[in-house]
Formats: C-alpha cells, sequence, structure tokens
C-alpha cells in the first residue's frame, strides 16, 4: 500500500544534517523506487515573483522543461487552479507539454504555504491510467510534510 511509505518519507524528512535540496531529492527518489509506475517524480517552485515554474530536486530522465510558464501544460494549469489534476492520458490533453514520447499519465498536487501555492509535486507514469484516490492521498501527505519543512 502507499500509505506504507509514509513513516519512511517521515524518517527521511527528520533528518536535520540534510539540506533542503537534499531532503527534496530523497522524497523523489524514495518515491520513484518505491512505485513501479512512477516513471520521473520531480518537484517544481514559483520563481520568485515571476509568472512562472522552476525546477527543483527530481529523480528520472532529464527534462527540459526547466521552466514552464503559468498556464502551460499541466504543471502550468495547477500552478493557476491550486488544485490537484490526474492526468489519465496525456495525448487527450490539449495543453500537455510532453517530457518524453513514453509518458502516458501524470498527476500533480501543488504545496500550499499559509494557504499559497508556492510549488508542486509532478509524477510521470509510462503506464496508462494508473492513478488513484490512494495516490493523491500520498502525494498531498507529501506536499503538507514538504510545506512543514521549506
Amino acid at each position: 500500500m502507499l500509505s506504507d511509505l509514509q513513516p519512511k518519507i517521515n524518517a527521511l524528512l527528520s533528518d536535520q544534517t540534510k539540506k533542503k535540496e537534499e531532503l527534496l531529492q530523497g522524497i523523489c527518489e524514495l518515491l520513484k523506487e518505491n512505485v513501479r509506475y512512477y516513471d520521473w517524480v520531480g518537484f517544481y517552485f514559483h520563481n520568485g515573483d515571476k509568472d512562472e515554474l522552476i525546477l527543483g530536486p527530481y529523480a528520472g530522465a532529464p527534462t527540459d522543461h526547466t521552466i514552464i510558464p503559468f498556464g502551460k501544460g499541466i504543471c502550468g494549469q495547477v500552478a493557476l487552479s491550486n488544485q490537484n489534476f490526474v492526468v489519465p492520458d496525456v495525448q487527450a490533453q490539449d495543453n500537455y507539454i510532453a517530457c518524453s514520447l513514453n509518458v502516458k499519465a501524470e498527476i500533480v498536487v501543488p504545496i500550499f504555504i499559509n494557504g499559497k501555492n508556492i510549488g508542486q509535486i509532478d509524477i510521470d507514469s509510462n503506464t496508462a491510467d494508473p492513478f488513484t484516490k490512494e495516490d493523491e492521498k500520498l502525494l498531498e501527505y507529501v506536499t503538507a510534510q514538504v510545506a512543514k519543512f521549506i
């Protein structure tokens, strides 16, 4: 079960010897290694006062999408909507930015601090329609924990 990852996430985040970037990288790697259909896991954060997201730590293949304007792609839409976005089939989305031809599905969950959307976790899957409510709950848990230490 995905909820079994919560104690591992807590243990990782309780390591006070690591810097923020290392902790975020650790979360990406933990999720990618433990969920078979998480093929790319990364964080995007608001880029200062600009209406764009900038890529943070990630696990998976390198991406050219290091900056994403608000409103563009799934991540850019979440930056404006402030709501989770689950895409069972990326080919069915008009406003999708392809990171890889292998990606079939995507889930993006925003990170809030004091009610303000400051970034998001983004998961790409090479499996069609793999995400469930359990994935959303896990990622909401992750973003809530991340918000506590940023």
